[in-house]
């Protein structure tokens, strides 16, 4: 499945589109598997308890997606980090 990551994200993937391989048809699945494939994404993506941060956005065919939606493989998904500063 190909990702299309912003931000602050590129530097931890090295590249604005990525390959990934979840273990679930989910979000949560697809975020997953986007961390042990690029570990550096983690910190970008989860807070220190291993939540995900509250600004991390993830889309699905270009429309907001919850963990636990569905992320069918031919689905475009985009990844939008957490953002710092103001």
């Amino acid at each position: 499945m190909d990702l299309t990551v912003y931000g602050p994200l590129r530097s931890a993937t090295g590249t604005k589109r990525v390959g990934v391989d979840p273990d679930e048809p989910t979000v949560r699945g697809v975020l997953d598997a986007l961390v042990t494939a690029y570990p550096r994404a983690e910190s970008h993506l989860v807070d220190e308890d291993g939540a995900l941060r509250p600004s991390v956005r993830v889309t699905v065919d270009g429309e907001r997606a919850a963990l636990d939606d569905d992320c069918p493989a031919d689905a475009e998904v985009a990844v939008f980090p957490a953002m710092r500063g103001g």
